[in-house]
């Protein structure tokens, strides 16, 4: 088994890392001050194929491999969090079930689309009383005529306001069914964008649906293979929790390393201290075992493995990760890192989410152990 990149992959990860580094990472903090998506940042994504990333070459994409895509995300995290999360919503959560369950039809409709930045996916699941409990969603689907009214709400819609296309669960009569929804369909409200402690420049709605029209033929999948849809895009997608996270410590780290070189304390650099050294190991040690699980689990989705358990586990670490690395690498900072001058400040609010979205810390810890002792015989009932 062996994790080497590859040449093709050592030149992605250059070319993403050069254009992180040179577009996105200076506007970290402008994106985080004016609370809006950079949409001009995403516009220049698009000829990089960060918005068709896992899109087969045949049909013009990049068609990366999953770990390449993991990289992908990992630099998009290091230089800001925010549009690492809007693109991971778009690839994780909308264009890759509609590779895996659009017919042609479907494809041909909105592939091109989403692929050269026309319309931006947004993926609505979450009601006001179904957030961890997936398959408690009150949101209707009626056919009539040849199309399905939608009625409900849907909060949380990461990408909202912007998006062009949502991927929508309602119930049908057949059970909780997808739907891809575009935006500005008869009946549709994008209602309030929440204000957020960190990833300020994504924008997460409550959506309306009073009779919202979808025409049949924007069915993903069949009657009652919604829940399967959701949480096959969310195994996917907590993988990509997991490199978020990795990028979003090792841009901690790299932020502790510098400040710790230059900040002089009682004549010496505080570099030279043994306590700022103890923090500095440790978030190392953190980082590289966080790299080795990301790289692992995307092996295993690479080469056609179940993987869901280890996306939990991944997204569960990784999160925790994230979390600690910046609140130690903070401190490093000490008063300067509660400054908004500081992109410590910023990452360490940003990260938080990272424990709550994609299913929380908890909810993960409840999937990994309903496997431990499912593999045991003993099964843990919801």
């Amino acid at each position: 088994m062996d994790f080497s990149l590859n040449e093709d992959q050592r030149l992605f990860q250059k070319m993403f890392a050069s254009f992180c580094a040179k577009e996105i990472r200076p506007r970290g903090g402008q994106i985080d001050q004016e609370e809006e998506p950079p949409l001009d940042l995403l516009d220049k994504a698009v000829d990089q194929g960060f918005w068709a990333a896992l899109v087969p070459e045949e049909s013009d994409g990049a068609g990366l491999d999953t770990l390449t895509y993991m990289l992908m995300l990992e630099e998009l995290a290091r230089a800001d969090l925010s549009t690492a999360m809007i693109l991971s919503v778009h690839n994780s959560l909308v264009v890759k079930p509609l590779l895996d369950h659009g017919n042609d039809a479907q494809k041909t409709q909105f592939l091109e689309a989403l692929s050269f930045g026309e319309k931006l996916g947004a993926f609505a699941l979450t009601e006001p009383g179904a957030g961890s409990d997936a398959s408690a969603i009150q949101a209707t689907a009626k056919q009539v005529n040849g199309d399905y009214l939608l009625n409900g709400t849907k909060v949380w819609v990461c990408n909202g306001s912007h998006a062009g296309l949502i991927l929508l669960f309602a119930n049908a009569p057949e059970g909780a069914t997808a739907f891809l929804l575009e935006a500005g369909a008869p009946g549709l409200t994008i209602g309030y964008r929440e204000k957020t402690l960190g990833l300020r420049g994504v924008s997460c709605n409550t959506l309306y649906l009073d009779n919202a029209r979808v025409p049949a033929a924007n069915r993903l999948g069949s009657e009652g293979q919604g829940l399967a849809i959701a949480l096959g895009a969310l195994d996917l997608s907590r993988l990509g929790m997991a490199a978020l996270a990795l990028g979003a410590s090792e841009r901690a780290l790299e932020e502790a390393i510098r400040f710790s070189r230059e900040h002089i304390q009682f004549g010496v650099p505080i570099a030279q201290k043994q306590a700022i050294q103890t923090y500095v190991a440790d978030a190392k040690v953190q980082i590289e075992a966080l790299r080795c699980l990301v790289t692992h689990v995307a092996w295993l989705a690479h080469t056609g493995q179940r993987f869901s358990t280890q996306a939990s586990i991944a997204k569960l670490f990784g999160s925790r990760t994230a979390c600690q690395v910046t609140d130690r690498m903070l401190q490093v900072h000490g008063g300067y890192g509660y400054m908004k001058e500081y992109a410590i400040e910023r990452y360490y609010r940003d990260c938080r989410a990272l424990e709550i979205v994609e299913g929380s810390s908890q909810i993960q810890q409840v999937l990994i152990a309903r496997h431990v002792y499912g593999a045991e015989g003993l099964e843990i009932k919801p």
